[in-house]
């Protein structure tokens, strides 16, 4: 998935990106299996105190996820995440040192996160089926047709599993998913506009004729961030 937040236009102040975040506890795992890249909504903390969620790929060490050139710099083990540009998440894992990882099946919560600037008071979210505090380090920048990439090390400081569920495979929630990819591509020169709105068609598409009810919802709320027709 793309990386996290909503650009807020702010300068960078500094290279470190290390932070006043927590060091990781050994004890301390996720609670999820991760395999390639997994996809998540991440909370961090503002300079408005309050909260931000943004949608963000959680890439599996080196053995369960492909080795692209952002992870052969990196050379560990670690698990990895990446923001595209100077977005709120880049900010806040900048200055606060970590956040919040959610694994959520809720579309809505999903596409909020991931196409609109979203702010609570706590952390976790209600959606969220499982969680875990992280602290990051930064280990690399590249740039991607003139967008800043930073490469981050999450490491788990504590976590909580608040609902066990049974998995089932519904093909409107993946594409409601794969929706707000290419819905945040639209306005990156390096992406022909044409062919993401021909995606869009057909996500949705898949929506009408798979999704339920909470899909389909979702869905409308895509069609209300985008300034899109297709």
């Amino acid at each position: 998935m793309t990386g996290a937040g909503d650009p807020d236009g702010e300068q960078d102040a500094g290279d470190d990106g290390s932070g006043d975040g927590a060091d990781g506890d050994d004890g301390a795992e996720w609670p999820v299996e991760l395999r390639g890249v997994t996809e998540s909504v991440v909370t961090t903390l503002g300079p408005n105190d309050r909260w931000n969620a943004a949608a963000l790929g959680i890439h599996a060490p080196a053995g369960e996820s492909v080795v692209d050139e952002a992870d052969e710099a990196d050379g560990t083990e670690a698990v990895t995440a990446r923001t595209y540009g100077r977005t709120r998440t880049w900010r806040n894992f900048r200055e606060r040192g970590g956040g919040y990882v959610q694994f959520t099946r809720d579309p809505v919560t999903f596409v909020e996160a991931a196409l609109s600037v979203s702010e609570s008071e706590e952390p976790i979210l209600p959606s969220a089926d499982a969680w875990v505090r992280v602290a990051v380090e930064r280990r690399g920048e590249t740039a991607d047709a003139g967008t800043q990439v930073v490469t981050w090390a999450l490491e788990p400081v504590e976590s909580a599993v608040d609902r066990q569920t049974v998995p089932t495979t519904n093909r409107g929630y993946y594409a409601v998913v794969e929706a707000t990819v290419a819905a945040s591509r639209l306005d990156v020169d390096a992406y022909d506009r044409s062919e993401l709105l021909d995606r869009l068609a057909y996500f949705e598409s898949v929506v009408e004729t798979a999704g339920g009810r909470r899909e389909r919802a979702a869905f409308d709320r895509v069609r209300e961030l985008v300034d899109a027709e297709w």
